[in-house]
C-alpha cells in the first residue's frame, strides 16, 4: 500500500512511502480508500497534531523514528476484506482515513448505520473521529454527493457547531461578528448559517485582498474587508471574533482596535499556520480555542444522537447544495497528484473556490 507522509515538525516536507498491505485478523476489516478530500483544514490537523492528538489516529508505516506522520483526511472507502459478520465485503464507509490506499479497522458498536473503529490506539481519541457511516444504509444515498460530502461536511459540521455555540452564548453580547480568514470553507459555512439566522448580528469577513471579490460575491457577509483595511471595522460596537487563521499578528491589531469592545475571540483554525506568534495587543484572557468535537459531544448528550444528526445533517445538506454555486472540484490522480499541489495548500495559495479531491 502507499502512504502520503509528512514531517511532523516541518509540515511542508512530504514523501510517498510503500508499506506492506494490511491483512484482516480476527474481528477486523480492511477498507480500500477510493478517494478523499484535502483542504487547509488537514494542515491544521498537523499543526495541532501533538496538542490535540491527531498524529495518533494513523501511525505511519516504515522505520521513521517518530518524525513522520499521516495527516487525517475525510473520504470514502469500500470494504475489501472482512472477518466481521455484520460488515460484509462490498460495504461502503464514509469517515476519517489516512492519506493512503488502505486502512485496517477493528469494528465495534456496529449498527446498520455506522461502526466505530475500536483499535487500541484510537480508544482515547474523540469519538466523532472514530465513527464511520455505512452509507448504503442511508435512505436515498446518492454517490453523486460523495465529493461535496467529504470535502464540505467535515468543515460544515464545525460551521454548524460554531453557529450553535455562538447562539447558545447569545453571541457574547456582540453587535457584530468578525470572521478572520473569511474565504476558508469553514468560514463560508458559518457565514451561511449566520446569514440565515435573523437573530444573528451583522457579519464582517476579513480576507486577503485577492479574495475580497470572491468573498463579497457569496452574499453571506454584510461587509468584506482585506487585512489592510482592519481600520475600517466599527470599533464602537461590541464584537465577537471567530478566527480561522491562527494569525496572532492580525488578531493583535484587531484586539488593540476594539479594546473593551472585543467581547470574545474563538480560535478555530490555522489557515495561516506559519504565523502563530502573539501580536502586540492580543487579549489572551478573552480568547479561547473552540474544539468542535467537544461541543458535538455536549449536544449529543443534550439532544441525543438522532436529534443532533437530524439538525446537523439538515444544515450540512443545505449548505453543501448552496456551495455548488461557487465550488469548483479539482480531481487529483493518486497520492502523486496530491504531492503536486501539497506545497500550494501549505502556503495558502489554493484558490478558495477550489475543492481538491484525491482519487486513488
Amino acid at each position: 500500500m502507499s502512504e502520503f507522509q509528512v514531517q511532523k515538525n516541518e509540515l511542508a516536507t512530504h514523501r510517498i512511502v510503500e508499506t506492506p498491505l494490511p491483512k484482516a485478523g480476527a474481528g477486523e476489516i480492511v477498507a480500500r480508500i477510493e478517494r478523499f478530500a484535502f483542504t487547509a483544514n488537514n494542515i491544521t490537523y498537523g499543526v495541532t497534531g501533538d496538542r490535540l492528538g491527531y498524529w495518533q489516529f494513523f501511525p505511519p508505516g516504515g522505520d521513521n523514528g517518530g518524525t513522520w506522520g499521516l495527516l487525517p483526511v475525510w473520504g470514502v472507502a469500500d470494504v475489501v476484506e472482512s472477518n466481521v459478520d455484520e460488515v460484509p465485503v462490498g460495504d461502503r464507509l464514509f469517515g476519517y482515513f489516512p492519506p493512503a490506499t488502505t486502512l485496517k479497522i477493528t469494528p465495534v458498536g456496529v449498527t446498520d448505520q455506522r461502526l466505530i473503529d475500536g483499535a487500541t490506539h484510537r480508544k482515547s481519541l474523540p469519538p466523532p473521529y472514530n465513527s464511520y457511516r455505512r452509507v448504503y444504509a442511508e435512505p436515498g444515498y446518492d454517490n453523486a454527493m460523495d465529493n461535496e460530502r467529504m470535502l464540505l461536511y467535515p468543515l460544515y459540521i464545525t460551521s454548524f457547531s460554531l453557529w450553535d455555540y455562538l447562539l447558545d452564548n447569545d453571541w457574547y453580547d456582540a453587535q457584530q461578528i468578525v470572521i478572520v480568514s473569511a474565504s476558508s470553507k469553514t468560514s463560508i459555512g458559518l457565514a451561511f448559517a449566520l446569514h440565515a439566522d435573523s437573530k444573528a448580528p451583522p457579519v464582517t469577513g476579513i480576507t486577503s485582498a485577492r479574495n475580497v471579490d470572491f468573498v463579497t460575491s457569496l452574499g453571506h457577509y454584510d461587509q468584506t474587508l482585506s487585512y489592510d483595511e482592519l481600520g475600517d471595522i466599527d470599533a464602537s460596537l461590541p464584537t465577537t471574533i471567530v478566527d480561522m487563521s491562527g494569525n496572532r499578528e492580525v488578531l493583535g491589531k484587531l484586539h488593540a482596535r476594539l479594546g473593551d469592545n472585543m467581547k470574545r475571540t474563538l480560535n478555530v483554525g490555522l489557515t495561516h499556520w506559519e504565523e502563530q506568534h502573539a501580536g502586540e495587543g492580543f487579549i489572551a484572557e478573552r480568547s479561547h480555542l473552540f474544539f468542535a468535537p467537544s461541543h458535538i459531544q455536549q449536544r449529543l448528550k443534550e439532544w441525543g444522537p438522532r436529534g443532533f444528526e437530524q439538525r446537523s445533517t439538515e444544515f450540512m445538506i443545505k449548505a453543501a447544495l448552496a456551495s455548488r454555486a461557487w465550488l469548483h472540484l479539482e480531481r487529483l490522480q493518486g497520492l502523486e497528484g496530491l504531492a503536486g499541489v501539497y506545497a500550494d495548500v501549505c502556503a495558502g495559495r489554493t484558490a478558495p473556490y477550489k475543492g481538491l479531491i484525491v482519487e486513488l
